[in-house]
């Protein structure tokens, strides 16, 4: 089984931090969010993995090849023009071929192992494919399915009077792939559009639905979707909890609380710092107190108190602010 992850998005929810690199290389918990999808393939059994790439592709393809190069079998495929979910697995047909597929969003971070998800999808027997899907309080924000025992009869992408509250997480088991491209190809075609005015994933599926396919669905506990700032934040914060080592206040006129992720070279002088705070490398604190952020590398930050802040790479906050989302390159005096 091959994995195929969406990686191609402008990210604009995450603005400004995704005006100089894409939404996949945003950092969280000490390496960029495919960092952490990559990390969960290699403790799968899954070992190959198709990463679709869009805008500042370079960015997400020299990490790829330079980190997990070794690990994993890497290809990539190219979407010039971000039409929707559908579009983008379109562009893989010829890398993927009839071989089934996990589908794994490139901005989802899941509390489950993908290799737990993947005895899920294997404990349903003989179907099509497999949904991870959760219980939500809002579930017109998502793609929502409607299902009988553990299979899946319908499909709406965002829809205005949900049929049910069980959201899709971002998590796709397909067997027929062929069939899957199939059905985008149709609506490719014949330009049939869906919510957003784009070639949505969730349509295909219903599609191969309707034609005789059938899909079950597996729970998803939990999971955290890196595409806006404050959820962004909170992945970071439960991802320190897991993965975060105990860490050495760099100096005696400083106190770093748990759980935290520092970088190399990084400089914190008369300073309180966590928890939750994930630093990159060669970022400076001085004279501040830091919580529940993520700081960029290079970084200059001096006299400040923050709380639930993001800033980006080679930026310099000097002030007394709560709370900024500052993005690459930037520098704010307050």
């Amino acid at each position: 089984m091959k994995a195929v992850i969406p990686a191609a998005g402008q990210g604009t929810r995450l603005y400004p931090q995704t005006h100089t690199k894409p939404k996949p290389m945003v950092r969280v918990a000490g390496k960029p969010i495919l960092g952490h999808i990559l990390d969960g393939l290699v403790e799968s059994p899954i070992d190959e993995a198709v990463v679709v790439v869009g805008v500042m592709k370079d960015h997400v393809i020299d990490y790829a090849r330079e980190n997990y190069g070794d690990r994993l079998d890497l290809s990539f495929a190219e979407q010039n023009q971000t039409e929707g979910l559908g579009h983008c697995i379109y562009q893989t047909r010829d890398l993927v071929s009839d071989d089934p597929i996990c589908i794994v969003l490139g901005d989802m971070l899941f509390d489950g192992d993908y290799g737990d998800f993947l005895v899920e999808h294997e404990r349903l027997g003989d179907v099509d494919g497999s949904i991870g899907v959760k219980v939500v309080e809002e579930p017109s924000n998502y793609g929502v399915v409607t299902v009988e025992g553990n299979r899946i009869v319908e499909l709406v992408e965002k829809p205005e009077q949900p049929a049910s509250n069980l959201a899709i997480s971002g998590i796709y088991f397909i067997e027929d792939t062929s069939g899957l491209f199939d059905a985008l190809t149709y609506l490719i075609e014949n330009d049939v559009r869906g919510a957003g005015d784009e070639y949505q994933l969730t349509d295909a599926l219903q599609r191969m639905i309707e034609q005789g396919a059938e899909f079950g669905m597996f729970e998803v506990e939990d999971w955290y979707d890196c595409g806006r700032p404050s959820t962004l934040l909170e992945a970071n914060r439960v991802l320190l909890e897991r993965t975060a080592e105990p860490t050495e206040t760099p100096t005696d006129t400083s106190v770093v609380i748990p759980p935290v992720d520092i970088g190399e070279d990084v400089e914190i002088l008369r300073s309180v710092v966590g928890p939750y705070v994930s630093i990159d490398d060669g970022a400076r604190i001085e004279d501040s107190r830091v919580e529940n952020g993520i700081i960029g590398g290079d970084s200059d930050l001096s006299a400040v108190n923050l709380s639930e802040t993001i800033v980006g790479n080679n930026s310099s906050v000097v002030g007394t602010p709560t709370h900024l989302n500052v993005g690459d390159s930037s520098e704010v005096h307050l």
